[in-house]
């Protein structure tokens, strides 16, 4: 079984979510689960998680339903940047409704039609057309977190965690083995204005490690995530603000800034974090004189 098939074993409620390039959906691990899709692309743009994107655009009230999409605010916040509300909306059904779900909505000024497929089902409520409740509004806000991805390619992501309604995204040991990279929790809340944050799961990198993934894991204590992935902000390790299930494989809650929120737990495969002097010239590495990541001589060769 390669390790797109295991792969599809996590995500059975998403995306944004957060953080998901966008990849292609792969088959299940378990035959009880081959319905539903459960490889999590990543490839939004931090450009999509801006103050105004969720709060101004009506579906917090509305939910996502042919009433919310034909509202008035809906139509002004997409027609505004089609670009950007494309790629929010695609994240946005994909981590709230479930699989089998379809959103559809045709632009009214320029007759572009649109269509959006639910994955991972984390609120089922908004997805069904109600307002969003708090918990939905912070669970869909840290799975598009989880999904955003700086240099827009796909990495395959392990994403845990809860829906709004406390049930668990299903996962299997194999998909844990196959994604055996810890990376990050994802927390916060883009609805109210509370901000939306990322907290490392594994540490820093180190030197000559990089990753397509550089909003969630860096080598540099978190000041790329900061400076190149805002809004999305750096809150520091994710042992110090969040709880662990009782397996251990997920957080269940964090708390910020006096504030308690549902947050989404990410895992990699080791392949996608990436070493200079593997001879591969990677998206996140750089040419230079040295070994480091930023300056990789040996994959990427002397700077012109």
């Amino acid at each position: 079984m390669t390790p797109s098939h295991q792969l599809h074993l996590l995500l059975a409620a998403l995306v944004l979510g957060g953080c998901s390039p966008i990849s292609e959906p792969s088959e299940l691990v378990s035959h009880e689960l081959q319905s539903r899709e459960l490889q999590s692309p990543n490839g939004l743009s931090a450009n999509g998680l801006s103050a105004n994107g969720l709060s101004a655009n009506g579906l917090s009230a509305n939910g996502l339903s042919a009433n919310g999409l034909s509202a008035a605010d809906f139509q002004a916040w997409f027609q505004s940047n089609p670009t950007v509300a494309e790629s929010v909306m695609r994240y946005l059904v994909l981590c709230a409704a479930p699989a089998g779900q379809t959103l559809s909505y045709t632009d009214a000024t320029t007759g572009q039609g649109y269509s959006w497929s639910g994955r991972l089902g984390l609120a089922p409520g908004w997805s069904s057309g109600q307002p969003a409740t708090v918990s939905e509004q912070q669970v869909i806000s840290a799975c598009l977190a989880a999904h955003v991805n700086k240099y827009g390619v796909h990495i395959p992501l392990s994403v845990l965690g809860r829906s709004a309604q406390g049930q668990p995204i299903p996962f299997t040991l194999p998909e844990l083995v196959t994604f055996s990279q810890r990376e990050a929790c994802f927390f916060g809340n883009l609805f109210t204005h509370q901000g939306i944050y990322v907290g490392s799961d594994r540490g820093n990198l180190s030197a000559r490690e990089s990753s397509a993934r550089a909003c969630s894991i860096s080598s540099n204590a978190g000041n790329a995530r900061t400076t190149d992935c805002a809004p999305l902000m750096y809150a520091g390790t994710c042992t110090t603000f969040c709880t662990l299930d009782a397996s251990k494989t997920y957080y269940t809650s964090c708390t910020y800034n006096g504030v308690t929120y549902r947050p989404i737990t990410t895992r990699l495969r080791p392949d996608d974090i990436y070493l200079c002097g593997d001879g591969v010239c990677q998206i996140s590495e750089s040419c230079g004189t040295s070994t480091q990541y930023n300056n990789c001589l040996l994959d990427c060769g002397a700077c012109p």
